[in-house]
């Protein structure tokens, strides 16, 4: 019989939370064990993140309970991609080892999935809670603490806009990894058209909208699983702000374009992106490696400068739209 779901967790160095989040699953797959398939990532863990994984193997005979450990650390994203490429089911759920997911979540996912045989893409919602203080987090551009504003729950909706939307108001809602149900055959393709996503740190983005451009989408609008802000692996990372919003986040948006989102969606969100990036990170950047900063943000800057020439002579001629957004340099962009 084939399996519907993978469930799969990359991790590292964390065998407490990770025998948690297991604790977690035994308990809410219960009734599925025949729909779904475990698979374990240990990213070359030093702890014991390998007795803990035997006994949960040992503990969840009645299920296909796959474990990988890597040779050595490949870093966090290409342990997520492990995931994703290993995956053998119609469809995967990448969880991650610390997040709170309600016990209902995995029910309501395997009734979404058979209920809707064309699904490309579950997003689950989910709120948001800083990690010091414990007070509830959510985008400026949203009210309450529910980071999907918008909720599709009948798969009827058009998978492009509704996933524009998601990432035009909340870049840290498409790319939190626990939220999203990939179609896996639809992210092996991404992942084979784009092969250099896997050192890109907001590549989920890309997965997920590529998802949504070929078929449909589900958005819920219950909260199913909750965000500790302030752990992601990027923000550990010194370059890592530099990084996301003048090389990431614009490489996504022209993949993106690429895999058939239009060229006004896409000049709309480098226009966005460049309104929204901080300056102070660029200068201390400066100051700290003034080489790298500057080989990241000249790219960056003749980008959005193109972008908003291309909105100027639009106006200018009355045009909807100008025949071209970029040239081929930008379409080659690598900062």
């Amino acid at each position: 019989m084939n399996k519907l779901l993978t469930i799969a967790i990359p991790t590292y160095n964390r065998a407490g939370l990770l025998d948690k989040q297991l604790t977690w699953l035994a308990q809410a797959i219960k009734g599925f064990e025949d729909e779904c398939e475990i698979l374990v990532s240990d990213n070359c863990s030093t702890d014991n993140t390998q007795e803990v994984i035997q006994k949960w193997q040992a503990i969840l005979n009645n299920i296909t309970f796959k474990s990988n450990k890597n040779l050595k650390n490949l870093g966090v994203v290409k342990n997520i991609m492990y995931c994703l490429k290993s995956t053998t089911t119609k469809y995967v759920w990448t969880i991650g080892d610390d997040d709170p997911i309600q016990d209902i979540a995995i029910a309501y996912v395997i009734s979404k999935l058979k209920q809707h045989e064309d699904l490309t893409l579950l997003f689950l919602n989910f709120s948001g809670r800083n990690q010091l203080t414990g007070e509830p987090v959510h985008p400026p551009t949203i009210v309450g603490n529910r980071w999907f504003d918008v909720d599709s729950e009948d798969g009827k909706g058009d998978g492009k806009a509704i996933f524009e939307h998601c990432f035009s108001k909340s870049v840290g809602a498409v790319i939190f990894l626990t939220a999203t149900v990939y179609r896996t055959d639809l992210v092996k393709r991404a992942l084979q058209d784009w092969q250099d996503a896997e050192n890109n740190w907001i590549s989920l983005a890309y997965l997920a909208g590529y998802c949504a451009a070929n078929g449909s989408v589900i958005v819920t609008k219950e909260t199913y699983l909750e965000c500790v802000v302030g752990v992601s692996y990027w923000q550990k990372e010194p370059k890592s702000a530099l990084l996301m919003q003048y090389k990431h986040i614009p490489e996504v948006i022209l993949k993106l374009e690429q895999s058939g989102y239009s060229k006004q969606f896409c000049r709309r969100m480098l226009l966005q992106n460049g309104k929204e990036v901080n300056l102070k990170v660029f200068l201390g950047a400066l100051r700290r490696w003034p080489m790298s900063a500057i080989k990241t943000v000249v790219p960056f800057l003749a980008l959005v400068s193109l972008c908003a020439f291309d909105v100027m002579v639009s106006k200018e001629f009355g045009l909807a739209e100008s025949s071209e957004i970029s040239t081929e340099e930008v379409r080659t962009y690598k900062p």
